[in-house]
């Protein structure tokens, strides 16, 4: 199992002096730039941590992975943007939010500026040059407020109250971005992926696009770094931190010290969460020589994403609890009040141990199901992969209400339990989601034998309805594909989804 991951505002003197005017929601809204004068506005500024790097080419790599050193650093008061959007058929509208003296200003970025959850794009232009001053490589770089943040002085918060990262899902629908005052936030490295750069020493110059700095009121002062690049004979590094970060488990990702007693109760009126299905995506045929459990050389397989997420406004808060020498845990929902305080729970099936390679963890059962249903949405092919470990593994919408921005399950090695434990807790935290790419033999579609033609991948939150959630009216959606080729030779054409083109 794989898891998963108008016109830019200036700032000038009639502007700064415009009137700030009451919303009716009580939060001030600024005319243009002006709101860039108000006490609490952030002051930002690029610089270099350092004036030079080393970098290693290892044997076999395709070339170097660069990290500059480069920062954003933020005083005078946080950076904070929020994005969202209102549909899928809707663009993405991010928002500065300022925090001046108590009161709430918004500034609307220009439209068109973010298009995605990922990051501010095209905020960062970096070139290097060869010892002779020949320009080698050049590109632009997004820059994430979320990535990496530390405290550029002692007397800043020691902690940031902003997300860790951006989300990369294509289906996301609300994000917060933030530096904290006094806290710079990381760059991101100046390239992608590996640049073919032979052992020497180089000069990057990196900057910030205008368009940013007229919107921030940055100054315009790029940062140079020096470059060594080392040709070492080890193997290959690879580039670190890909995939889910993984972080230690929190003490309220403990189970109930022991099994719950007395009637089952489950108050009508408690916060429950909210599971819904988003579309699928990553859509792409493989065959069976990728190996599994249940591959078939020569096969098509169907394979794809799909992300159950909680739009809260509860977390969902599932225990197993094992008899001794039981194979199976049983499952128990728990629920809790405004404040926290457990109210109520209920059984909800059970959890199973898994011991293939890849997983070797307690699954919850009935979690989510994935089908392939025809033209007529009949089915056709079921997903044999309908058992989860549940685990934060993307940011979905962190405008919501009671959205946990630092969740602490965010991949396997901290949610799901060891084969000998009695107990597991699993949570799926307010605002986030669980993505699954299902790749493998028996959990992808198999279509080898199915007629050309069109479609549709459906995901499906709490499919027998075990869990208590605030509605299911939102637990299928559908992702029309269309197969075409031969046997052996298969290939998809996914349409866009409103506007996301991610097949």
């Amino acid at each position: 199992m794989t898891r998963h991951n108008p016109t830019a505002l200036r700032r000038s003197a009639i502007i700064a002096a415009a009137a700030l005017t009451v919303g009716a929601a009580g939060t001030l809204a600024a005319p243009g730039a002006g709101a860039a004068t108000l006490p609490g506005t952030p002051k930002l500024q690029l610089i270099a941590a350092t004036p030079s790097v080393t970098a290693d080419r290892y044997q076999g790599e395709p070339g170097v992975y660069l990290n500059l050193g480069t920062y954003i650093t933020v005083d005078g008061g946080p950076l904070e943007i929020r994005v969202t959007r209102k549909s899928y058929n809707d663009p993405v509208v991010a928002s500065q939010v300022i925090h001046s003296g108590g009161r709430t200003v918004t500034k609307t970025l220009p439209t068109g500026l973010v298009k995605d959850f990922s990051g501010l794009p095209d905020f960062l232009k970096v070139t290097i040059s060869d010892a002779s001053g020949t320009k080698v490589a050049d590109t632009t770089q997004s820059f994430c407020p979320n990535t990496r943040a530390g405290r550029i002085r002692p007397d800043a918060p020691a902690t940031s109250k902003y997300p860790d990262g951006c989300s990369d899902n294509p289906f996301a629908l609300g994000g917060v971005w933030g530096v904290e005052k006094g806290w710079a936030g990381a760059t991101s490295q100046g390239f992608r992926g590996a640049i073919d750069l032979p052992a020497g020493v180089y000069t990057a110059k990196v900057s910030v696009a205008k368009k940013y700095r007229d919107l921030f009121g940055m100054a315009d002062k790029p940062q140079t770094v020096k470059v060594t690049v080392r040709q070492n004979a080890g193997g290959g590094q690879g580039l670190a931190g890909a995939g889910h970060g993984q972080k230690k488990a929190s003490k309220s990702l403990k189970p109930a010290a022991k099994r719950p007693v007395g009637p089952a109760a489950v108050p009508a009126d408690v916060p429950k969460p909210d599971l819904r299905a988003l579309p699928a995506y990553g859509i792409a045929i493989t065959d069976g020589d990728e190996g599994g459990a249940g591959a078939v050389a020569g096969k098509d397989y169907l394979a794809f994403s799909a992300t159950v997420w909680n739009g809260g406004p509860s977390p969902l808060v599932v225990d197993g609890f094992r008899k001794p020498g039981a194979e199976k845990m049983d499952a128990y929902q728990y629920f809790y009040d405004a404040k926290g305080k457990q109210v109520g729970y209920t059984p909800t099936g059970t959890m199973e141990w898994d011991p293939r390679e890849g997983h070797q963890h307690w699954h919850f059962s009935d979690f989510a199901s994935y089908r392939l249903l025809g033209a007529d949405k009949r089915e056709i092919v079921r997903s044999g992969k309908e058992a989860f470990c549940l685990a934060n593994t993307d940011a979905i919408d962190y405008t919501v209400k009671n959205a946990n921005w630092h969740p602490y399950n965010t991949d396997l090695a901290t949610a799901c339990g060891e084969e000998t434990a009695v107990s597991v807790r699993e949570v799926l935290d307010v605002g986030n989601g669980d993505t699954y790419s299902q790749y493998r033999p028996g959990q992808s579609f198999d279509v080898s034998d199915l007629p050309n033609g069109t479609y549709y991948i459906q995901v499906i939150a709490n499919p027998d309805n075990r869990l208590k959630e605030q509605s299911t009216a939102n637990n299928v959606t559908y992702r029309k594909v269309v197969l075409g080729g031969t046997p052996g030779a298969r290939t998809v054409t996914v349409p866009k989804y409103g506007r996301i083109d991610a097949p």
